[in-house]
């Protein structure tokens, strides 16, 4: 496929491991027959975005523009677009194309195909490189773009293209979701926060397990949590054994799992989609004695994303957001990588750019 990036767009790019970003012209290819353009108004900041920026990963191709939880208007369709028009409110999230015929694409698993195309920092079929949300507009293939329900706030409705999917897609799968049960949600940031909405709205009974004991306020009285546990108390913990039906592991540090699985009953599960840079130990005894499982998930596909943002929808979930321009994304990576944000920066890109 010959190369086509006729396009100038602008972002904000870091071009180093320092991860410092800063402004950055480049191209997008143009509209083909099967794309969508969208004007991006919102883009969430992703914990990902920082290890990116960073090469914490050792993959990280510089210039990198970051960004995978954006939401725009539609400005431009291909002749073969049907489903979006011009002036529809829309998403994009972690990916933006991938084989479209393995078996996991065939199933709507794109995010399980062996050769995805991530919105950012990822070679394309006609070997470009991918950028992403921090900008003022993509180009994206239109089974890769979500509808965003009419209700459902635009920028905070953002970070549930990464955040909200990577939690919903795992409570699914598990079977995570039967009302009445009791799911545990460990650490509260921008995923944990996310599932205690949708454990709620699944009719479960939500405690957060946390070592920080100052949020047991936020957890309960603001985001609607039946219970806090403090994980670094070991009376509380210990009291707490064999009561949890789920647990789904939000913590992207090196942690132990060996209180978690304590913590839930015969037949219980543990479903870890937090990303530590170093492996966790596995212990076999609990898992053996409890017939205990312990699972992972990925973000789900595009056809449960859409699922998930209808749902999100019909139940009035969103991320609680800091709203902040691109100036300030400088600032916003440091408090990040600090865990001080409550819960998810979301750039206002639309009035960050004096061009759109």
């Amino acid at each position: 496929m010959a190369k086509s990036l006729p396009i100038e767009a602008f972002g904000w790019a870091a071009t180093d491991t320092s991860g410092i970003l800063a402004p950055f012209h480049f191209s997008r290819r143009e509209n083909g027959d099967n794309d969508v353009t969208l004007q991006i108004l919102y883009c969430g900041v992703c914990h990902s975005d920082l290890h990116t920026l960073r090469n914490d990963w050792g993959f990280t191709t510089y210039p990198v523009v970051p960004g995978h939880e954006i939401v725009g208007v539609v400005t431009k369709i291909g002749n073969n677009v049907k489903i979006f028009k011009v002036g529809d409110k829309v998403g994009v999230g972690v990916i933006v194309d991938s084989c479209k015929e393995c078996e996991s694409c065939q199933q709507d698993l794109e995010s399980y195909c062996p050769k995805p195309v991530f919105t950012y920092n990822s070679p394309y079929y006609d070997g470009t490189r991918t950028q992403g949300g921090y900008s003022n507009f993509v180009v994206v293939h239109q089974r890769y773009v979500l509808q965003f329900p009419e209700n459902l706030p635009l920028d905070a409705g953002a970070p549930l293209l990464c955040a909200g999917i990577t939690v919903y897609s795992p409570m699914k799968y598990y079977g995570m979701t039967e009302p009445g049960k009791h799911l545990g949600v460990a650490g509260l940031g921008g995923l944990g926060h996310v599932a205690i909405k949708f454990g709620k709205a699944f009719g479960l009974k939500v405690t957060v397990i946390s070592g920080s004991p100052h949020k047991e306020e936020e957890a309960v009285k603001k985001l609607g949590a039946d219970a806090f546990l403090v994980s670094s108390d070991p009376a509380k913990m210990k009291a707490a054994m064999g009561t949890i039906d789920y647990i789904i592991d939000t913590i992207s540090a090196v942690h132990s799992l060996v209180p978690l699985l304590g913590l839930l009953k015969l037949n219980g599960k543990l479903v870890t989609v937090g990303l530590p840079n170093k492996p966790l130990q596995l212990p076999i005894f609990p898992l053996v004695a409890g017939r205990k499982l312990i699972g992972g998930s990925n973000f789900g596909g595009i056809k449960e994303t859409q699922e998930m943002l209808d749902f999100c929808g019909k139940h009035n979930i969103a991320a609680d957001i800091e709203l902040i321009k691109m100036d300030q994304i400088n600032t916003a990576m440091e408090r990040l990588s600090k865990s001080d944000v409550k819960y998810r920066f979301v750039i206002d890109v639309a009035n960050s750019f004096s061009s759109l």
